[in-house]
């Protein structure tokens, strides 16, 4: 008995660990203040060009997330088990939305990092 639960948190712990690891680029997993912050206080190009890195790595992102949820969606559809009203109404339609909402944000993230570059061209000018 005392065997099979140390194997059972083993597992737990291995399996748990395999979550808690970050996939995403840490440029994404600031904070929203700190972001604030580095906007509010950038002066320099370098200043700059580490705010479009975060708004890249977030557009990069929202992509990845967005073609998740297209996929998911066309996975849906072909499916004939799940290709039905209820179905169609919900799941369906909720990925299709997230799909493009997600899409929107990682253009207009894109848009963003473009901004701050450029304002780190110009204040190389200076």
């Amino acid at each position: 008995m005392k065997r099979t639960i140390a194997i059972l948190t083993f597992v737990f712990a291995l399996a748990l660990s395999g979550f808690s690891t970050p996939t995403s680029n840490p440029a994404v997993s600031q904070s929203k203040e700190h972001l604030s912050a580095m906007i509010a206080n950038a002066k320099t190009p370098a200043d700059h060009l580490k705010i479009a890195a975060y708004y890249r790595a977030q557009s990069e992102s929202y992509l990845a997330e967005s073609n998740e949820h297209a996929k998911m969606a066309a996975d849906f559809a072909k499916n004939p088990a799940t290709n039905n009203d209820k179905v169609v109404r919900g799941t369906l339609n909720h990925c299709k939305y997230l799909a493009q909402s997600l899409k929107a944000k990682s253009q207009e993230a894109g848009r963003l990092a473009e901004q701050h570059e450029q304002m780190a061209k110009a204040a190389e000018q200076k």
